[in-house]
C-alpha cells in the first residue's frame, strides 16, 4: 500500500485524484483549508493545512512520514484563480494567487523531496494547466503561475532523477466547482466550441491521467508535462472567454 499525499484534495480535480488512489488501495491524505464537500473513500484521510504556511506543509508531510513509514507519491493540486483583467489585478489577488499556486508546490514538493531523497524513491506530481502554455485573458497572474510549475518540474526532475521522478499534468477546461462557480452557461457553450472534442473533461479523466504517471508503467517519464485537453491546444482557436484556468 503506497502512501499518498494530495493538497487541494476537497473538491474538484484533487478529491476525484484522491478517490482514484484511494480505489486502487493506496492510503491518501488530503492536505486542504476546508474538509472534502463529499463521504470520500475510508482510504482518504483530511489534514487541514494551508499550502502557503510552509511550516504547516512541513508538519503534516512529516508526520504522514513518520506514521507510515514511507512517502510514495505527493500531487501538488491545491489552487485558486481570480477572473480580473490586468488593468484590474489587485497587488493581493496577485501575491495570493502566487502564494497558493506557484509556491504552494514549491513548499510541498521542498519537504516531500527531502524524504523521497533519502528513501532514494518517490514520485512528485502537479496540477498545472494550458493556460501555462500560452495567453489567456483575465488570468494574467495564474497563468503565469501555471506556466511556473512546469519550469519547477523540470528542475525537480533534474536534481533529483534518478530516484524521484516528477511530472506536472495540464488540463483544460474542466468541470470542477470552481469553473462553475466563474462561468456563465453561455461562457462554458462558449468554450465548448472552442474545444475540438466539445466538452468539458470531467476531474475523473485528470485523475486518471495522474494514476498513470504515478505507476511502475510511467517509470521512464520525468521531467515532463503532460496536456489533457480534448485537443484544445493543438491548433490556433481559444474561447472569447479564456479557457477558464479554473481548472480545480
Amino acid at each position: 500500500m503506497r502512501t499518498v499525499i494530495i493538497s487541494g484534495a476537497s473538491n474538484g480535480i484533487g478529491e476525484a485524484t484522491a478517490d482514484r488512489f484511494a480505489q486502487g488501495g493506496d492510503r491518501v491524505v488530503n492536505l486542504d483549508v476546508v474538509p472534502p464537500t463529499g463521504d470520500p473513500h475510508p482510504n482518504v484521510r483530511w489534514v487541514k493545512a494551508d499550502v502557503t504556511d510552509w511550516q504547516g506543509v512541513r508538519d503534516a508531510v512529516t508526520a504522514t512520514h513518520d506514521e507510515f513509514g514511507s512517502l510514495d507519491v505527493v500531487i501538488a493540486n491545491a489552487g485558486i484563480s481570480v477572473r480580473h483583467g490586468v488593468l484590474d489585478i489587485t497587488e493581493a489577488d496577485a501575491r495570493r494567487v502566487v502564494d497558493v499556486n506557484l509556491l504552494g508546490v514549491l513548499g510541498l514538493w521542498r519537504v516531500a523531496a527531502e524524504h523521497m531523497v533519502a528513501q532514494r524513491s518517490g514520485v512528485l506530481l502537479a496540477t498545472a494547466s494550458v493556460n501555462g502554455l500560452r495567453g489567456y485573458p483575465f488570468y494574467a497572474d495564474y497563468n503565469a503561475t501555471k506556466a511556473g510549475i512546469v519550469a519547477l518540474c523540470r528542475t525537480f526532475a533534474l536534481e533529483l532523477s534518478p530516484h524521484v521522478r516528477t511530472a506536472c499534468v495540464s488540463p483544460g477546461a474542466v468541470l470542477t466547482p470552481m469553473q462553475l462557480a466563474e462561468y456563465t452557461g453561455d461562457m462554458l457553450d462558449e468554450t465548448n466550441r472552442s474545444i475540438p472534442l466539445h466538452r468539458h473533461a470531467s476531474p475523473a479523466e485528470i485523475a486518471s491521467t495522474f494514476h498513470f504517471l504515478a505507476s511502475d508503467e510511467a517509470r521512464f517519464i520525468t521531467g515532463q508535462e503532460f496536456v489533457v485537453d480534448g485537443g484544445e491546444t493543438a491548433g490556433a482557436t481559444t474561447a472569447v472567454y479564456g479557457t477558464a484556468g479554473a481548472t480545480r
